[in-house]
């Protein structure tokens, strides 16, 4: 990894106290000064503007990048140590070579057509009743808890055929995983990381034998017919995604509802507009993915020498596309950091863009519009029981609520 010489602009501290509570504020100053600058706590560049943003997710000359590119950071006898799970990951769609992904894409696309997708909006609305009926006469509810986690987390398992009495577990499992995407993890965080990825890939192999023995219309099914045609190469390919598709079938969805509530909160005007109007639903989604989206950065590394935003980059080079700061560039978003649930055009990128865009930004948008329209509908008195909002910062572009206490 290349740092900037002497001469090179100064470097921002993403790890201070104040950015850490409220990142906003610096990355409209980078963008404007230095939109492509080097985070020397992260040993990587940090990219800003939408332009830049978008010209690198059409760029075959980046490929992305996992937490193995920084774990390079750790020492030797915890890069051993760590080895399980760096392997697992490496198999992971998307963490891959763009030929890899494009295989698992294909083959997956089967399953995650919008009439696919769109045939769900039955079971997510009858699983959301369920989990407002059994907080109902609370008088309030842990928002991420008790409806953001477990709502996508009994839609992706019930895809994959996991049965329904290990959900709680897995989505404890996957609250652990969150650590690989975080580079300021600690070794403590990423061995519990390690030993959940372990222990969910031995979860999977029995039901992925049951498969094998009695195909059901299921995520594992597919992916077990498609190693007998030679589109998958190996069981270890299926049981590492089974993994990246749990923790990421709910992942994004859970933060994308809590994130996407606490900007109703703070912009009443917009949550009284929504109420009355609920058929500005899919407009509100996409503000919310804009605004404060499930990522708040994605990483890629330049696999040869490459002009970006007016600096000559060597290959190797570590690069966090700040996808928050892109989604809040005022060359493209009139008055940016205004939540507009009527604003059109709404060019963000909260799901990626080119080859790599992720893979289930229809389910989640559907998720995410029937969650709003029932807990809407149920209780339109719906507030907040909080004095700030509980963020958990994810250095160095990002944050995630780990509760959302709410009163009705």
């Amino acid at each position: 990894m290349t740092a900037p010489t002497s001469s090179s602009p100064p470097s921002y501290d993403l790890f201070a106290p104040e950015v850490l509570m409220n990142q906003t504020p610096l990355m409209h100053r980078i963008r404007a000064e230095n939109p492509l600058c080097w985070i020397p706590q992260m040993h990587s560049w940090l990219l800003t503007r939408h332009a830049d943003i978008l010209a690198v997710l059409k760029d075959r000359r980046f490929a992305p990048a996992n937490m193995a590119g920084w774990m390079g950071r750790l020492t030797p006898a915890e890069q051993e140590e760590l080895l399980p799970m760096r392997k697992s990951i490496e198999l992971w769609m998307g963490h891959t070579n763009e030929k890899d992904h494009l295989r698992f894409q294909l083959l997956l696309k089967r399953y995650f057509t919008p009439t696919t997708v769109d045939g769900l909006r039955p079971r997510v609305r009858e699983l959301t009743e369920e989990l407002l009926e059994l907080v109902k006469d609370r008088g309030g509810m842990d928002v991420v808890k008790d409806l953001a986690y477990p709502l996508p987390a009994n839609v992706i398992a019930e895809m994959l055929g996991v049965p329904t009495r290990d959900r709680e577990q897995l989505q404890l499992w996957s609250r652990d995983i969150t650590a690989i995407f975080t580079p300021s993890s600690d070794i403590h965080q990423l061995r519990r990381c390690q030993r959940s990825v372990l222990e969910m890939q031995d979860y999977m192999r029995p039901i992925i034998a049951e498969r094998r023995r009695e195909p059901r219309q299921d995520l594992i099914s597919i992916l077990v017919a498609a190693e007998k045609e030679g589109s998958i190469h190996s069981e270890e390919e299926i049981v590492t995604n089974c993994v990246l598709l749990l923790f990421a079938g709910h992942e994004t969805t859970a933060n994308l509802i809590a994130n996407g509530l606490v900007l109703l909160f703070e912009n009443p005007e917009q949550f009284e507009l929504l109420k009355a109007k609920p058929e500005l639903m899919p407009s509100a989604v996409e503000e919310m993915l804009r605004c404060d989206g499930p990522a708040g950065a994605i990483t890629r590394v330049n696999t040869e020498p490459v002009e970006l935003a007016g600096r000559s980059l060597p290959p190797g080079q570590h690069i966090f596309l700040a996808l928050s700061a892109g989604n809040r560039d005022p060359e493209v978003f009139p008055d940016p950091d205004r939540f507009d649930i009527t604003r059109k055009p709404n060019r963000h990128m909260a799901f990626g863009m080119g080859a790599f865009y992720c893979l289930g930004a229809a389910l989640a948008r559907m998720e995410a519009d029937e969650c709003f329209r029932i807990l809407l509908r149920r209780f339109p008195n719906i507030r907040p029981a909080y004095q700030t909002p509980d963020w958990r910062p994810t250095p160095p572009v990002g944050h995630h609520l780990e509760t959302l206490r709410v009163e009705f």
